[in-house]
């Protein structure tokens, strides 16, 4: 236990030192923008500390252009940006004791605050697991370990998606080059807490606390909290537009511009790490040119939008073509893609079409709620959510690519959930007049958060011990979690340690962050398994030969279907096995490898 916790106070002392760098930079802007008309020191805050993390991928992104990205480099801004913090700390004190909270905490809200803290205790041991989800290993990861090693933002045909913006990933390669892979999860889980956190303090503004709180653990129990994906980091920055788009709506014509230039470039953040961010374009213009049509102030707010994601989207255009490469291909044509790729994806994405979680169903109730009508922030909220669950709907129906609308989601969805409560009394009454004249449904609420917390709490103490169990900050330990938790670890691991030559793996994508780097094969890309499968034994032997394969390696559900081919053994000979998967070494590899 021990080593638990002196692993855990390690991470959490470097994302500390980390946050106030972050909040530093960013406070260095924020504080000059002025407040917005509705002043929350603790909202501001935190858009201060999510303007610094873009503030780090931009400079990563510079000296990943440039081929200089290393270990001095990152530690260098780091370093500024915690000196920033700390010029700028007594200010910010200063605000602090200056900002009033508001009515005192009732026992309600209370009891919200209870809530949101259960909640959140298993969110704090998850990010301190090894990497195990499945795009983490795929792509995320094997991705931001080749910038960190190379220094520069290289084309990596190997991977499934070489030409992805991967503007969150550089804070990955970032924690790859001063810490490990485990601190990369954190960076993750530093989008998702102060989401939530942003989630609740608009809550109270424009809400109230109670409904803060539910809006806040709603999200927060949505997340994943356990991985090195970007999807929670896309949440955070379209979030963070969203609040500054309506700062710039509330604000005078004088300082608004300010807003809606914070609001261009953290929706360029989210367009430069995933593809999805850029649905939300039409919704913003309409929004910005029913108010504002200076050709000035767009051509400002353009800037502030390319500055984090034109590299990614004008690198692809020069080089394939296509600037949302694959994606775009059927317009802009084809290039490590094919036709058979492409559909092969958007299969994929319909194969696990799917229902989101029925925590925010209820918003499409939330129309009937009062603050629809009463509160011209929520109206705009609502009009975001159904847009973005209406655009969803048409396109891919995959749970994940709603991600980023699913902290407002989830704040609306309170109203809808109030609507439905308030139904469920208003019922009760109507069967239980004389109990209603005594007071019972105050009573019975009462009792109903009792039973709530402690549900809650038993549920919490649950995941938090199961999240404790994943904590391996032994070689030992953490070999352990892996081998039990990532198919063909071990295959993998052993391959990284003895292979020569190239290594082609078929099925096991989401291993390939343990093997050997770079790693070969894929469903998609120029190394398709349909180019090589297919093949008899012979030919494919001498296929892989000739370009530099020295193995393949398999999880053995594959085996009998590969290796009972005609001359397979003549061909291949077994070379590891382990927790069920094979490798194989080619025996032509010598012979016939390409010079």
């Amino acid at each position: 236990m021990l080593q638990k916790l002196t692993f855990a106070a390690a991470h959490y002392a470097a994302l500390a030192i980390f946050v106030a760098g972050c909040w530093g930079f960013g406070r260095v802007v924020v504080s000059r923008m002025g407040s917005p008309v509705r002043h929350d020191v603790w909202l501001e805050t935190a858009m201060a500390t999510a303007l610094g993390v873009g503030v780090f991928i931009c400079a990563f992104q510079l000296l990943g252009i440039a081929g200089a990205f290393g270990t001095a480099g990152v530690l260098l801004l780091v370093a500024i940006g915690f000196a920033a913090a700390c010029v700028q700390f007594p200010a910010w004190r200063r605000e602090v004791r200056a900002f009033d909270p508001g009515l005192p905490l009732s026992w309600v809200d209370k009891a919200g605050l209870v809530a949101l803290a259960l909640v959140a205790l298993p969110t704090l041991l998850a990010p301190l697991a090894p990497p195990a989800a499945f795009d983490e290993l795929m792509y995320h990861l094997p991705y931001a370990r080749e910038v960190a090693q190379s220094g520069s933002l290289g084309i990596h045909e190997w991977l499934r998606y070489p030409w992805f913006p991967y503007n969150y990933n550089l804070l990955y390669a970032a924690a790859l080059l001063v810490g490990d892979d485990v601190l990369a999860h954190f960076l993750n889980a530093l989008a998702g807490w102060l989401s939530v956190w942003m989630v609740y303090r608009l809550g109270v503004l424009h809400l109230n606390r109670v409904l803060g709180c539910a809006g806040a653990a709603i999200w927060l129990g949505m997340g994943d909290y356990s991985n090195a994906l970007i999807d929670t980091g896309v949440a955070l920055f379209v979030l963070a537009a969203c609040t500054a788009l309506w700062w710039w709506r509330e604000s005078p014509p004088e300082q608004g511009p300010r807003w809606l230039a914070l609001a261009a470039f953290f929706l360029g953040l989210a367009a430069g790490s995933k593809y999805q961010a850029l649905t939300f374009l039409p919704l913003v213009a309409w929004f910005v040119i029913r108010r504002e049509r200076r050709p000035g102030v767009w051509a400002v707010a353009l800037v502030c939008f390319l500055v984090p994601c034109i590299y990614w989207y004008a690198r692809n255009a020069l080089m394939t073509g296509d600037p949302f490469n694959p994606i775009g291909a059927k317009l802009f044509g084809f290039s490590n893609w094919n036709l058979a790729d492409y559909k092969n994806q958007l299969d994929d994405v319909r194969i696990h079409a799917a229902f989101p979680s029925l925590l925010i169903w209820p918003v499409v109730l939330a129309p009937l709620s009062k603050a629809w009508r009463r509160s011209p922030a929520v109206h705009a909220a609502i009009i975001f959510c159904a847009y973005s669950v209406l655009v969803w709907a048409l396109t891919s129906r995959y749970p994940r690519y709603l991600t980023a609308s699913f902290p407002l989601i989830a704040l609306i969805a309170v109203l809808g959930w109030q609507v439905l409560l308030g139904w469920i009394v208003a019922g009760l009454r109507w069967l239980l007049p004389v109990a209603s004249r005594v007071g019972w449904p105050v009573r019975a609420g009462s009792l109903f958060v009792v039973v709530f917390l402690a549900a809650l709490a038993a549920v919490s103490v649950r995941h938090t011990a199961r999240a404790l169990t994943k904590v391996s900050p032994t070689p030992e330990t953490r070999e352990a979690f892996l081998r039990a938790n990532v198919p063909g670890y071990a295959v993998m691991n052993y391959l990284r340690e003895h292979a020569t030559g190239r290594v082609y793996q078929i099925g096991l994508s989401e291993a390939i962050y343990y093997g050997p780097d770079p790693i070969w094969g894929d469903a998609l890309g120029p190394w398709r398994y349909t180019d090589f499968l297919p093949l008899p034994p012979a030919e494919m032997a001498h296929k892989l030969a000739k370009l530099g394969f020295e193995a393949i390696v398999m999880p053995d559900p594959l085996v009998p279907q590969i290796t009972t081919g005609p001359g397979f053994d003549d061909h291949f000979a077994l070379m590891y096995q382990k927790d069920g998967a094979k490798a194989y070494r080619i025996l032509q590899y010598k012979n016939d490898r390409a010079p």
